[in-house]
């Protein structure tokens, strides 16, 4: 039965997925402008007038209704920050995007995102989950190089084995508990596999290697959108599904260390940020972890902060690689004058991602620390500090070797006018929440809660504030350390690629080999067996040869059947030497056997 109720009732999912189906048959050119930018404000208009507590949803059997809209204070926050991301990516991408499929992967993506946040049942969710995946292939294999096709390939294999691990875990689930809506699942197998599921997409170590090994490969455009949607989207199903796991909350804490470590190696201006995200998402997986009020709202909130400034991160660094063509630290430089606005756009990102007091990263940041000290994790608080340094440390150097140091040989222009808007309109918001958080508390999945929560508390700020400004001055003291160079990482993906390569030489090698092996032997019996039935006489008299030999070899060095090699070389259409007498005697016996056999039991079995 569909429960539609309103026009604003509608799944905003919907809005976007129905938009890619119909770009083709817009055109190009402005027409096609005009067409995504109303979409967009569309989609934005769609989730802005749901009210929680709204669902939509229909009826597949008696017992099982999938539900492909249940708004609360959870998904609602999701959705109002993927709707208006989103809009800000599809006005970025106008002027750097030119292939339909990519704007149709784009939007695909989007919808499938905003689907999965919605969702109400775990089937549904699934369903949009693995849409996800393969439009977000898309916007890697839209870069047409070698190296894009590769890790798009590696990509969508592990999106398959999560996708396939948490169908796995959400059939047992319902197996146990005749439930498909979602939320917290029982302890068990079904459990593991959700959680290995969600962790795919979460980028839990040692899962991540997808993450910084395609999203660079990503076209300028496409690597916006990419570095929103999966991951978060992940951290949102596990909020509503394994809150309060302390092994989660460790979990978050090492994707903090772990990211920012790796991060301070890449001379890749992309791969440093994606590096990132597998590091901002740890404060996020932590603050659901730690599960009280304060943790989920400060791991909601850093969603929400960090999908602002990452996509800024990712627009300012796709603008200088549009502008320059070039994406490694040691080959730029200089920009600072050549491409002011993003320059500007590019600190207030760097400063938010940082924790610097007065941007929205401090204040979601310090919300999940806060908990973990609250509840007695201080490890966890500590290694979420420890990261806090490490990401001011490869901000410092992203912004000054990318703008600040000389480089006289560079050419550029300021990126274009929707670009520029795109990043401008997204830098304000970081600024806008960092200065006045209450904004962002109210829509909070605890919001009272939230408000009691005091960001700019003098010790908190000031303590900062110390810790940031020794940062900084350890870095220009010691900028020669920092320096970016041409060389390659090894993360644990390295182990991964020689583990497939080695399986794969053991099917083409080993594996064959046997095969073959037992082919051949097959066939030699195969071919004994019908020559057996063309030439019984022979082959049994070949046989009493050979076992004759094989006897009386110990006991008498002549061979008393010296015409066993004759034998051998029988031809298998030679005539059999079989007199009338032995003929009737080997019939009498058949029938003998035939006769006994029927008599005893009545019937004879074929």
């Amino acid at each position: 039965m569909i429960d539609i109720g309103s026009i604003p009732n509608i799944p905003p999912a919907l809005i976007y997925i129905a938009g890619a189906a119909l770009l083709p048959l817009v055109g190009k050119g402005k027409a096609r402008k005009i067409y995504l930018i109303v979409l967009a404000a569309l989609g934005l208009l769609g989730v802005a007038l749901l009210k929680p507590q709204t669902t939509w949803g229909f009826s597949v059997h008696p017992g099982f209704e999938l539900t492909f809209l249940h708004a609360d204070t959870l998904s609602l926050i999701m959705g109002y920050i993927f709707a208006l991301i989103g809009g800000a990516a599809i006005l970025y991408s106008l002027n750097v995007t030119k292939e339909t499929g990519e704007h149709v992967c784009a939007l695909l993506y989007l919808g499938s995102a905003l689907g999965a946040v919605f969702a109400g049942d775990f089937f549904t969710l699934y369903l949009f989950w693995e849409i996800m995946a393969f439009s977000s292939l898309g916007l890697i294999w839209y870069s047409k190089t070698e190296r894009a096709t590769n890790a798009g390939m590696r990509y969508i294999l592990f999106h398959l084995f999560g996708g396939c691990a948490l169908l796995g875990g959400i059939i047992i689930h319902y197996m146990n508990t005749g439930s498909i809506a979602v939320g917290p699942v029982e302890l068990g197998i079904g459990y593991l596999l959700v959680l290995i599921g969600i962790g795919v997409n979460t980028a839990f170590i040692p899962l991540h290697t997808w993450l910084p090994d395609s999203y660079p490969k990503a076209t300028i455009a496409g690597a916006v959108f990419m570095s929103v949607f999966t991951t978060k989207t992940g951290v949102y199903v596990l909020a509503r599904t394994f809150p309060g796991v302390e092994a989660v909350a460790y979990m978050g804490g090492l994707m903090c260390l772990y990211g920012v470590a790796f991060a301070l190696l890449q001379n890749d201006v992309r791969k440093l940020l994606s590096y990132h995200i597998v590091s901002q998402v740890g404060y996020m997986v932590a603050g659901i972890g730690i599960g009280t009020y304060i943790g989920i709202n400060g791991g909601i909130a850093h969603v929400f902060n960090h999908i602002l400034y990452k996509a800024l991160l990712f627009m300012c660094m796709g603008a200088v690689i549009y502008a320059t063509g070039k994406n490694n630290l040691t080959e730029l430089g200089g920009l600072a004058k050549k491409m002011p606005l993003t320059m500007i756009t590019c600190i207030i990102a760097a400063f938010s991602i940082s924790g610097v007091p007065g941007f929205n990263g401090y204040v979601s940041k310090g919300m999940v620390i806060h908990a973990a000290e609250l509840e007695g994790m201080h490890i966890l608080a500590l290694a979420l500090i420890l990261g806090s340094v490490g990401t001011f440390l490869s901000f410092l150097k992203l912004t000054y070797f990318t703008f600040f140091r000389k480089n006289g040989e560079i050419e550029a222009k300021e990126a274009p006018l929707p670009m520029l808007i795109a990043m401008s309109v997204t830098a304000f918001l970081c600024v806008a929440l960092g200065v006045y958080p209450e904004l962002l508390y109210g829509i909070l999945p605890y919001a009272e809660t939230a408000f009691h929560y005091h960001a700019y508390g003098f010790e908190h700020t000031i303590g900062t504030l110390e810790l940031l400004l020794m940062t900084a001055g350890g870095f220009f003291a010691l900028q020669f350390v920092f320096s970016p160079h041409e060389r390659i990482t090894y993360d644990l993906d390295y182990l991964y690629r020689k583990a497939g390569k080695g399986f794969i030489w053991f099917c083409e090698q080993p594996l064959i080999t046997v095969a073959e092996f037992i082919d051949k032997g097959l066939m030699k019996i195969a071919d004994s067996l019908v020559w057996v039935s063309k030439n019984p006489t022979a082959a049994s008299r070949m046989m009493v040869a050979l076992v004759g030999a094989v006897v009386l070899r110990s006991f008498n060095s002549s061979n008393p059947y010296g015409d066993l090699e004759k034998l051998k070389r029988q031809a298998v259409d030679e005539p059999i030497s079989l007199s009338i007498g032995a003929g009737v005697l080997l019939v009498l016996i058949l029938f003998t056997l035939y006769l006994t056999i029927y008599l005893t039991h009545g019937v004879l079995w074929i």
